[in-house]
């Protein structure tokens, strides 16, 4: 309940339009979660979106389990939904960034991101869930922060040092005069840009997703009264359509987040001119 007795909100199970109700629009307060376990002020907790995140682990490691924990010539159902998911990440993306000789090793650590990121993104449309985990900036922070780790490693790894920094800054003598410009601008594009801006992507689309599905599922209930039927009508074919806009977006992030994970580890590897 709100805290004035007076004032009912949106989200209250007897709130409509025209019954003196306010209509409060999803905001950063959606995103914010009680503890199911612990104390938020001790920051050792547990919530929702944690939860969604350990369970999401679990399908796709147990999905990848039982697919192949007894693989048959002849594949099943699941050993065949596996194989295809798999083999598209494998061929249509390590293998067309990074090369089939380069790109075979990383080929695990791609597809698990690939299963991870979608099953967060997926959380959104699911009943009872209904919160992408993705749209809390915490999850891609951590993930990008894993991509950007292994980027540099790799980079200075199969560089040397020398390598590896002309590699980062873009080093490139026939620029002449505007050299150390061109590194400086470079060095700060890929060392601090990059993970930022990898990271952000994939939150600020799910965050921005979800905030519309949210506002027209409000809607649909809020006008659901007198004339506000038509209206409350219309919302709810935009909440399906928005749904299933979704369920594009969801997929097309995670292939975003991989393809780009991928090329970073491209440009790791290539060699320096």
């Amino acid at each position: 309940m709100s805290a004035d007795p007076t004032q009912v909100l949106a989200f209250e199970t007897d709130c409509h339009i025209f019954d003196g109700c306010g209509f409060p629009a999803p905001g950063l307060h959606s995103f914010l979660f009680e503890p199911l376990w612990g104390d938020a002020d001790s920051n050792l907790y547990f919530n929702k979106p944690m939860l969604l995140a350990l369970l999401g682990s679990i399908i796709v490691v147990g999905f990848f389990w039982a697919a192949f924990r007894k693989p048959k010539v002849v594949p099943g159902k699941l050993q065949m939904v596996a194989e295809t998911g798999y083999d598209f990440i494998r061929r249509g993306i390590v293998y067309e960034t990074i090369g089939k000789r380069e790109g075979e090793k990383y080929v695990p650590l791609v597809v698990s991101l690939f299963f991870f990121v979608w099953m967060m993104n997926l959380w959104s449309i699911i009943p009872i869930a209904q919160f992408p985990v993705t749209s809390i900036i915490a999850y891609p922070i951590v993930l990008a922060l894993i991509v950007y780790v292994l980027w540099v490693s790799l980079t200075f790894k199969r560089h040397g040092f020398v390598g590896g920094f002309k590699n980062i800054t873009g080093y490139d003598k026939s620029l002449g005069p505007v050299l150390p410009l061109a590194m400086l601008i470079e060095f700060f594009s890929n060392l601090l840009v990059r993970p930022f801006t990898h990271a952000v992507r994939l939150f600020a689309n799910m965050f921005a997703g979800h905030t519309l599905l949210l506002l027209f599922t409000l809607a649909s209930w809020y006008l659901l009264n007198g004339i506000g039927i038509a209206y409350a009508g219309v919302s709810f074919v935009m909440v399906i359509v928005m749904t299933a806009f979704e369920l594009f977006i969801q997929a097309l992030q995670a292939y975003v987040f991989v393809l780009l994970t991928c090329t970073f580890i491209q440009g790791a590897l290539a060699k320096h001119h």
